[in-house]
């Protein structure tokens, strides 16, 4: 294979490619989130510098099961997500994500820096409940519930098209073959192309299970504030880089 052709592979193999190249569209993306309080000391020892805590010590913990993404299939994922500062703008730290498809946890951590690991996620509705749940090494480590379809959210979406468009960052950390940092980044993105097909709010109650390899419990339930469940098609593009900790 000719050195142009290598540097035009979208990933690793080069006999099968894990992943076709972006940007990735995903079609009837449904989300649980449960929004929750927990400790303000241990927010701050969960965020990377130089993110900053949000004036309050909250997490958002999320389902989002996701039948047709391109070039990914169909899957499910489960995880935390830290409000933060980055130099006074609002954003979200995506903490712990957990999910049940090989691709997408490849090109997650490769290209954006996601902190995907493989588990067995599930968000489905069981008669009057929306249902999440999480298994780790055949253990079970979360369990949210929603009262399903209560409460239609106000107006035309806007404000889940202001939700899903916030900027989120992650913790990029690529070692590099003498098991040196080669890669180690904040990097940020934007989901883009959104249009939102429902939008629910309701009351929600979610557990948490101390586990060593699927920490969620880390961060503890405290006081459950609100959730939400909705339904968008949408775009997740490439990133860009937040702040490199190697060139400071």
């Amino acid at each position: 294979m000719r050195i142009e052709a290598i540097l035009d592979l979208p990933s690793m193999p080069l006999a099968s490619p894990s992943y076709p190249k972006g940007p990735y569209r995903f079609v009837d993306r449904e989300y649980m989130v449960i929004t929750y309080e927990t400790d303000p000391e241990i927010v701050r020892r969960q965020l990377p510098e130089p993110l900053e805590p949000a004036s309050s010590p909250l997490v958002h913990y999320e389902w989002i099961k996701m039948p047709d993404s391109s070039g990914f299939g169909s899957y499910t994922e489960s995880g935390l997500v830290i409000p933060c500062h980055f130099r006074g703008e609002e954003m979200n730290f995506v903490s712990q994500m957990y999910l049940d498809d090989d691709p997408p946890i490849t090109a997650g951590r490769e290209i954006w820096g996601f902190p995907k690991k493989y588990a067995h996620p599930k968000l489905e509705i069981v008669k009057d409940t929306l249902t999440g749940t999480l298994a780790y090494a055949g253990q079970l480590v979360a369990t949210g519930t929603m009262a399903y379809k209560h409460e239609s959210m106000a107006g035309n979406g806007q404000s889940t098209t202001a939700t899903l468009s916030k900027t989120a960052t992650n913790l990029k950390l690529i070692p590099g073959v003498d098991g040196r940092p080669a890669v180690c980044q904040l990097v940020a993105y934007n989901l883009t192309e959104i249009t939102v097909k429902g939008s629910w709010s309701g009351p929600g109650r979610l557990h948490l299970i101390p586990h060593v390899n699927a920490p969620v419990a880390d961060l503890p339930v405290r006081r459950i504030v609100g959730a939400h469940h909705y339904i968008a098609d949408l775009t997740l593009p490439y990133g860009r880089v937040l702040y490199d900790y190697l060139r400071q």
